[in-house]
């Protein structure tokens, strides 16, 4: 039998004491027979989520300041010890126990592995009417510039291989870096696969996401990414 590589789960996280710990111990449950690490990067937080990652069985890399999703997934990806990551957010949206399906489209020869939450089941209270509506927008507007057949643009529970990302070169700072991350990825000619998962309301926290902000970001990346193909 083949050995499996091993797995860094990779947690970008800013104040998520109230969803972490279970997060955490949700990942070593769904990685309890293969070799894995749960690594938590910790962007600033003042609420003590790193204490709470690091009782649950977590690893945490801690930034002194919050700098931003895309910042914090960098140093998660720098900071991995093993070979293929999976992303994932630390506010218990996303649930671990399906990330070794994206594990292992990998092993069966994608390049990037993405959870469509559009694929698969929105739970009550996952995401506003204004959100999902947007979502799909950008979610058009990369299929109908980019020429693909993606479902997902902006989901963050994602595989890849750690050598594969870092040759990316991904540059985005905030929440545009899982655009950024898609695009560099079809323009270098990968193989995309997503398969359907669940997205679960947050658990007791508020989100950093900032509606016409990001917003604007996510979409001037999109048309940068376009323009510089």
């Amino acid at each position: 039998m083949t050995e499996l590589a091993a797995v860094s789960i990779v947690i970008p996280c800013h104040n998520e004491a109230l969803a972490i710990g279970g997060v955490v111990r949700a990942c070593h449950a769904a990685f309890s027979g293969r070799v894995h690490e749960v690594l938590v990067v910790d962007d600033g937080s003042t609420d003590g989520s790193a204490s709470v990652a690091e009782a649950s069985g977590a690893r945490v890399l801690r930034l002194p300041v919050n700098r931003g999703k895309g910042v914090a997934l960098q140093a998660g990806v720098t900071g991995a010890i093993h070979p293929l990551l999976v992303f994932l957010d630390g506010d218990g949206q996303d649930d671990p126990a399906q990330a070794p399906r994206l594990v292992d489209l990998l092993e069966a020869g994608a390049d990037l592995a993405i959870g469509s939450r559009f694929l698969g089941t929105l739970h009550p209270g996952s995401i506003t009417p204004v959100n999902r509506l947007a979502n799909r927008a950008f979610t058009w507007l990369v299929a109908l510039l980019f020429r693909q057949d993606v479902t997902d643009s902006q989901a963050g529970f994602r595989a890849v291989r750690r050598d594969g990302y870092l040759a990316l070169n991904v540059e985005a700072c905030e929440y545009d870096v899982e655009t950024d991350m898609l695009l560099r990825a079809l323009k270098s000619g990968w193989h995309v696969r997503e398969i359907p998962v669940d997205r679960h309301p947050r658990h007791g926290s508020h989100t950093d996401f900032k509606r016409i902000r990001h917003g604007l970001l996510i979409l001037w990346t999109i048309m940068k990414g376009r323009m510089t193909r």
